[in-house]
């Protein structure tokens, strides 16, 4: 259980392709600690110059299901902090990567999941994977930066105040989705993909990723932090532990 990082063997055509894999049973929804993990894996992948291309993939039924909402019930206005600080620096992570990273997503892809492959360079996604803000569900906000990143405004609006989800086909008709192929064969082709990118020399690489980072129109960071202040207020405020109680009796059905 954790975050793994492993390295593609020379001879099959990866060479240069880093995995950083995210295992946090049940459902993958990341502790705070978990999410400082992952943002120093990705970071320190990044780092290697060995590396020209990171992976970011997931075990088990999920690719993410956001942040550990026990954990805040429990610890309160700590753990809150800690989740805001450890999603910001994971979602930095990826997108400040010094390479490309490819996010590898099945199932459900939720919250803070939807934060780390907004801010990734491609997206390959399995048949059954579905993309979504339950914030609103949730007592929290943010990420709709990250959202707003894999479809248009409207839609982004739309999903976001009703807590909808959508596929992976739907994200591949908006051209934000790679390639959607079936569950078995995910990472084989993030890893197709992944090869094709560390082809590339590595140093013009990392300066092609600095470069179209630094076109990019929207400032994903201040743009994100901005929405973390709301989530706090809204905890301040008492509306957020009204709405988490709820959803924990709900889901302890």
């Amino acid at each position: 259980m954790g975050v793994s990082t492993s390295s593609q063997e020379s001879g099959h055509g990866k060479d240069g392709v880093a995995v950083v894999t995210v295992d946090f049973p049940p459902v993958n929804a990341l502790p705070v600690d978990g999410w400082f993990a992952l943002a120093d894996a990705v970071r320190g992948a990044g780092r290697d110059p060995r590396v020209r291309c990171v992976v970011l993939a997931a075990e088990g039924r999920g690719f993410n299901a956001g942040v550990d909402i026990k954990e805040i019930q429990a610890q309160g206005p700590s753990a809150l902090v800690g989740a805001n600080r450890g999603c910001y620096e994971a979602f930095s992570a990826v997108y400040d990567c010094e390479v490309p990273v490819v996010a590898a997503v099945q199932g459900f892809c939720l919250g803070g999941g939807v934060g780390l492959v907004g801010n990734a360079d491609a997206i390959v996604a399995s048949e059954d994977a579905t993309f979504g803000l339950p914030e609103l569900d949730r007592g929290a906000l943010g990420a709709a930066t990250h959202l707003a990143r894999l479809v248009p405004q409207h839609l982004m609006r739309a999903l976001y105040f009703t807590s909808r989800t959508a596929t992976a086909a739907e994200l591949h008709a908006h051209g934000s989705v790679w390639q959607v192929v079936p569950r078995a064969e995910l990472l084989e082709a993030a890893l197709e993909l992944a090869g094709e990118i560390a082809a590339k020399d590595g140093e013009l690489l990392r300066l092609a990723k600095a470069a179209i980072n630094g076109i990019d129109p929207v400032d994903v960071h201040r743009s994100y932090r901005f929405e973390q202040g709301f989530t706090f207020e809204a905890s301040t405020a008492g509306v957020a532990d009204r709405i988490r109680d709820r959803f924990g009796k709900e889901a302890d059905r």
